[in-house]
C-alpha cells in the first residue's frame, strides 16, 4: 500500500511540473475582467466536479468578491429540470433563466470536457454552445484532451494525463488546486482569509 501512495503522490508531482502557468494567468485575467464588468461566474460540473463547483462558488464570492453560482447547488431545480426537460439541458435552461450574457463567464470543471460524438456530458456541451451564442467568456479546468470545452474556451487548463488509470482523481483534485491558486492570486484576492489574517 505504501508503494501505491508513493506512486500516486509521484504522479501529482509530475502533473504540477507540467501545468501550464500561462493558461492559469490568462484565466485570472479573464476573471478579473469579468469582475470589473460586474459580470458573474457560473461554475458547471457534474459528479465530483459539481461538488468542487459548490466549494469554488464560496471561495470566489467570499475571497474574490465576484458574484458566483453553480446550478447544481439547487437540487430541487436540478431534479425538476431533469425530470421535465431532460438531463442534457439542465445547465443551458438554467443559464437562460439567469439571463447569461456577454459580461459573464462560464467556468467548467470536468474530467473530459464534454463530447458530442461519444454522447458524454452533453449538458456541458449545450451550456457551452449557449455561452458561445451569447458571447460569454469560457474558461475551464479539465482532464484528458479537454473535449468540447477545449474547442471553445478562451482560456483552459488541461490536467496532464500521467497515468490512464488515475485520470479522474487527478483531474478533480487539480480543479481544487487551481481554483485555490486563483482565489489567492494577487490579481483577484480582495479579502484576507481567516487563518492567514491571525498571523499578522
Amino acid at each position: 500500500m505504501n508503494s501505491y501512495s508513493k506512486q500516486h503522490l509521484g504522479e501529482a508531482i509530475s502533473i504540477i511540473e507540467q501545468l501550464d502557468s500561462i493558461a492559469i494567468e490568462k484565466m485570472a485575467s479573464i476573471i478579473e475582467e469579468t469582475r470589473n464588468k460586474n459580470g458573474r461566474l457560473f461554475f458547471l460540473g457534474v459528479g465530483g466536479s459539481a461538488a468542487n463547483a459548490s466549494h469554488a462558488v464560496n471561495d470566489f464570492r467570499k475571497i474574490v468578491g465576484i458574484e458566483s453560482y453553480a446550478p447544481t447547488d439547487n437540487v430541487s431545480e436540478l431534479t425538476a429540470r431533469t425530470n421535465d426537460e431532460g438531463w442534457d439541458t439542465i445547465f443551458s435552461e438554467w443559464l437562460k433563466t439567469s439571463k447569461l450574457n456577454e459580461k459573464d463567464c462560464l467556468f467548467i470543471f470536468s474530467v473530459g470536457g464534454g463530447n458530442i460524438e461519444k454522447n458524454i456530458s452533453l449538458n456541458l456541451v449545450k451550456a457551452l454552445q449557449l455561452g458561445q451564442e451569447r458571447q460569454t467568456k469560457i474558461i475551464g479546468i479539465v482532464g484528458r484532451d479537454g473535449g468540447y470545452t477545449a474547442k471553445v474556451a478562451d482560456a483552459l487548463l488541461i490536467v496532464p494525463t500521467v497515468n490512464p488509470e488515475t485520470i479522474t482523481p487527478h483531474s478533480e483534485a487539480f480543479q481544487a488546486v487551481i481554483w485555490h491558486l486563483l482565489v489567492s492570486h494577487p490579481l483577484l484576492k480582495s479579502k484576507q482569509t481567516k487563518w492567514e489574517s491571525t498571523l499578522k
